[in-house]
């Protein structure tokens, strides 16, 4: 371990690295349950969804475990699973197995970029004050979907408002009332130093669903999407349905959907894989400290080309775009710092196809107390920015590629609301040597996303 992993370099341990894959696994678990339910929309079969979004979490994670050394994980990306089921397959019209085609190709493109130094330039020209806000509102966008996961955050006039917890309170409502209960434990145990407590966090906020269950508070509706807390299984060895979509994204050509609506689509997802990935580097390695005093990664390459092989090989086996999670930022949290995180979050990926049944019924109100917690933890990078006029062409951008990711809900509009706002802004204020060539193509490249697509 120690000569794979380099653990005693990184301040780490078996035990922690292992203890951090396991919590990042938990916390992506949902993963399993919703990616089959958009992309059966799409009207691919549920179930090889699921076997393939395992085992391309699985090449992810070992690529980025044994190339790069790094502790993120990899998986079908939100976001992109919804843009191919409900954009690209319902509203343009075009067959699941041409979407998945498309996939395939922005991974292959992703590959040759990978091996130049295209998407590793792009990560150094984002300055360090734009970097330290990205980690920040990744913070603030992660901690909102734990809140919408498990229900304490609703649709209302004022477009969200917290749940009334009285209505509905043996389903969503005490799913709601759990998540808070498990927040303050997470938050409890964190601040007295306990080992694992975000991975404790979860396990008692399900514990106390069960319990509930037992007991008749919470009361399962199915049809209202209040399941079961308990699995109805342990063990699935069937893994037949993934003859449904392996190989079937060479099935279809063109001819039908025509060639500039495929390279528009192929764009779409290029576009948004590359800053949601790049933003999330950004933000998890920021929290672990694996940015040199440039802001730089340096194992960035390996895992770039850890996220395009996942893509390339998740569209053959019958999967969105694979994508690195923001997620890791819960394992990171608890002291991962090398590939054994990653291996160790893969290997349970492996594993839950075995176990499927298991692991999917963890409830998304058991691990969003993590997710809030783990947007705390990010956010003490807002400490990094120094609030002073002088800075004030530095933080100004940054404040608005925070607000920008939760509030738009992503990652990418961050970024580039950031970029945008960082040109500018240094521009008109007279700091125009501030900014690389590079950044002015990158505005200049976000501002005709807006205008044209």
């Amino acid at each position: 371990m120690e000569k794979l992993f380099k653990l005693k370099e990184n301040n780490t341990s078996v035990k922690t690295e292992l203890s951090a894959g396991l919590t990042t696994f938990m916390t992506m678990a949902y993963i399993l349950a919703i990616n089959p339910s958009i992309l059966a929309d799409a009207g691919i079969n549920a179930k090889a969804v699921l076997i393939a979004t395992c085992l391309a979490s699985v090449i992810g994670c070992f690529c980025m475990g044994f190339l790069a050394n790094l502790p993120f994980a990899l998986s079908a990306g939100m976001g992109l699973n919804a843009f191919l089921a409900y954009t690209v397959v319902g509203t343009m019209g075009v067959p699941w197995q041409t979407a998945l085609l498309a996939v395939f190709v922005e991974g292959l493109i992703f590959i040759l970029l990978s091996l130049t130094n295209v998407r590793e330039a792009i990560f150094n020209a984002i300055p360090l004050p734009l970097k330290n806000g990205v980690s920040v509102g990744i913070g603030l966008f992660i901690a909102f979907i734990g809140l919408q996961n498990c229900g304490l955050c609703v649709d209302a006039s004022t477009l969200v408002t917290i749940i009334e917890f009285r209505e509905d309170f043996h389903t969503v409502g005490i799913c709601a009332a759990l998540a808070a209960i498990g927040l303050f434990i997470t938050a409890i145990l964190y601040i007295r130093e306990v080992k694992g407590s975000i991975l404790f966090g979860i396990v008692i906020t399900w514990l106390m669903g069960m319990a509930c269950q037992l007991v008749g508070i919470y009361i399962p509706d199915p049809d209202n999407g209040a399941y079961s807390l308990f699995p109805e299984a342990i063990v699935s060895f069937d893994f037949s349905h993934l003859s449904q979509t392996f190989g079937q994204c060479f099935k279809y050509g063109l001819a039908d959907v025509g060639i500039f609506n495929f390279v528009a689509v192929i764009f779409a997802f290029l576009f948004v894989d590359m800053f949601d990935t790049i933003g999330t580097l950004i933000g998890v390695s920021n929290k672990a400290g694996m940015l040199d005093e440039e802001g730089h990664l340096p194992a960035i390459r390996p895992a770039l080309m850890s996220d395009a092989v996942a893509t390339t090989c998740g569209a053959i086996l019958g999967t969105s775009t694979t994508t690195t999670f923001v997620e890791s930022s819960a394992g990171v949290a608890i002291g991962g710092r090398t590939g054994l995180t990653a291996i160790t979050t893969g290997c349970l990926f492996a594993l839950s196809m075995l176990f499927s049944p298991l692991f999917t019924a963890i409830p998304s109100f058991a691990t969003a107390p993590a997710l809030i917690m783990v947007g705390f933890l990010m956010f003490e990078g807002i400490k990094e920015l120094k609030f002073t006029k002088e800075t004030m062409t530095d933080t100004v951008p940054a404040y608005l590629c925070i607000i920008a990711m939760p509030l738009f809900y992503s990652i990418s509009e961050g970024i580039a609301i950031g970029c945008i706002s960082f040109v500018l802004i240094k521009f008109f204020c007279g700091k125009r040597e501030d900014i690389t060539v590079l950044m002015y193509i990158l505005a200049a490249l976000f501002l005709c996303k807006y205008i044209f697509l």
